[in-house]
């Protein structure tokens, strides 16, 4: 509740209000204060160790915030549990964590919060993997065994895992890294379609390319504070942003957060 007693405003996807994280009782996140309004796409920039990837953890409930809030919705995130509403993009990892399966299986996965428990895939279920697959250029490779794509399609598998449970909100954690250009073409085109359908989006980023016609605001984060927020910037003209005016008060940050290979724990999060 607000400080007058009205519910915050729910159809706001994302609210930081001066966020702290600390990670083995060292600060990486400091006092951060971050708006995300619906159909808006954010990039994060800023260099390594800035703090980009703790926040959009902090942000989907895999780190836990040492003060301030986190909202989703409206909801602080201690009592958020409409999670089939959020879709979350990890770091570059291997899509099937080492397990055999095919590019479908792996897409299909995104509807586990959909269904009820032991429930069969239902006829939306299908249409919706069908659908992620189109967006993200890979249906013609749907009965492919994952580990037989490249890492820039691979990461276009998660992307279309995380289309198909179809989300209000997508936090991708740097999705083009270490993809080159026509895959990063193909990124484009899938958020593109997804922004259309009115999603929000949040992006951690170091190279924009193809995305950047798709912005609507840049932030940019150094040593855990936030440096810039404001309009569309390229990541050139991002690394030369004047740091935060208390920034010479706090050590070097480093962004320390443990890689997380899994974007949700779905049955920690859903059991009743």
């Amino acid at each position: 509740m607000t400080p007058a007693g009205l519910p915050y405003d729910v159809t706001v996807p994302v609210v930081l209000d001066q966020v702290s994280v600390a990670i083995g009782g060292r600060p990486i996140l400091r006092d951060v204060d971050l708006t995300v309004h619906a159909g808006d796409m954010v990039t994060l920039l800023g260099p390594n160790g800035s703090g980009k990837s703790t926040l959009v953890r902090a942000l989907t409930g895999l780190l836990p915030v040492a003060r301030g809030e986190v909202r989703l919705y409206g909801t602080p995130l201690d009592d958020f549990g409409d999670w089939q509403r959020v879709g979350f993009v990890p770091q570059r990892s291997t899509a099937t964590g080492g397990v055999p399966a095919t590019v479908r299986e792996v897409v299909a996965s995104g509807r586990v919060g959909r269904r009820r428990l032991l429930r069969p895939t239902s006829a939306a279920d299908r249409r919706a993997v069908e659908s992620a697959l189109d967006v993200v250029g890979l249906a013609d490779r749907a009965s492919h065994g994952v580990s037989q794509l490249s890492g820039g399609q691979q990461q276009r598998v998660l992307i279309a895992r995380a289309l198909a449970g179809e989300p209000d909100l997508l936090v991708l954690d740097e999705p083009t890294a270490g993809v080159d250009l026509p895959n990063q073409q193909a990124l484009a085109d899938a958020l593109r379609r997804l922004k259309e359908r009115g999603a929000t989006i949040v992006l951690v980023a170091h190279e924009i390319g193809p995305m950047m016609p798709l912005i609507d605001r840049t932030v940019v984060m150094r040593d855990g504070w936030v440096a810039y927020d404001g309009p569309p910037l390229t990541q050139e003209v991002a690394s030369h942003t004047h740091h935060h005016p208390h920034e010479h008060d706090v050590p070097g940050g480093h962004d320390h957060a443990p890689h997380v290979s899994s974007p949700f724990d779905w049955e920690r999060r859903n059991r009743p």
